[in-house]
Formats: structure tokens, sequence, C-alpha cells
């Protein structure tokens, strides 16, 4: 098996950038098909290759890249993911993500980040928790300490 293969098996074949599917017979030549991402601008990474769209890899080069958060949910001043991966990665913990507005919006990103890190950082067991304060509720992520 190749490298390219044995990523995006691992993977489960979605683009680490933009989290949507990879299609495995789509040319590695097109804008949607699969390339092996290195990350050389993460050294300190603990996964050196993930999959990711041609595009995806070509557009963030070998500069760190932004997880964008989706524009359905409803949230302020949200946290760069990667950051917050990057040091629950390293050091375990609570981290504060984002605010919402109400407790369905609190929780509908709650789930989703849940749902994203499984994907981001494998292997890392992250849990989200909503709590309110100030008018407002508070989305944080945590994990045990590494």
């Amino acid at each position: 098996m190749s490298l390219l293969e044995d990523v995006a098996e691992r993977d489960g074949w979605r683009c680490w950038v933009c989290d949507e599917p990879v299609d495995a017979g789509m040319s590695v030549n097109d804008p949607r098909g699969p390339s092996v991402d290195s990350r050389t601008a993460d050294r300190k990474a603990k996964v050196a290759e993930r999959l990711a769209h041609r595009a995806c890899n070509t557009r963030k080069g070998a500069v760190k890249v932004v997880i964008a958060w989706p524009d359905r949910l409803r949230v302020v001043e949200p946290a760069p993911l990667i950051t917050v991966a990057e040091r629950l990665e390293r050091k375990g913990g609570r981290e504060l993500v984002a605010r919402c507005p109400n407790s369905r919006d609190a929780q509908e990103a709650a789930d989703w980040l849940v749902d994203r890190f499984s994907r981001l950082v494998p292997g890392l067991p992250v849990a989200a928790s909503v709590d309110a304060g100030g008018g407002q509720f508070l989305v944080t992520l945590s994990t045990g300490r590494r």
C-alpha cells in the first residue's frame, strides 16, 4: 500500500483541513483529489502526515492552517482550533473555546467540537461542556492531563 492509501485509510478518507470527504477515485491532480499533507509548519505534531484535498493542501502551503468554524454555528469570539488542539494535546486541562447567545447554540457548538476534534486530533479524548455565565453560555473543551 502506498503512503497516500495508508494515511487516507487512517484518516477515514476525510480532509483534515476542511473536514469534507475525499474521493478515493479522484485524480491526485484534481483540486478535490487526495494528497498527503506533511504538516511541515508544525514540527511538534504527533501525526506527521494527514490526508487533505489537493486544493486544501496547496492553499495552506507551509503555514499553519486555520480550521474554520461552520457558518451555521452561532458563536462569539471562537478560539483558533489548531491552537486549542496543540495546547490540549501538549498539556491537557480545560480551554474556553466560544461564547454563545443561548444554550441550544452552545450545545450545538459543543457537539460539533467533540466530533471535529475526533478527526482533527485522533486519539485525544476531548469532552465539551456548556456553562451559563453573565447572560451567555460558555463552551469549554477538556481532556485529561498529558
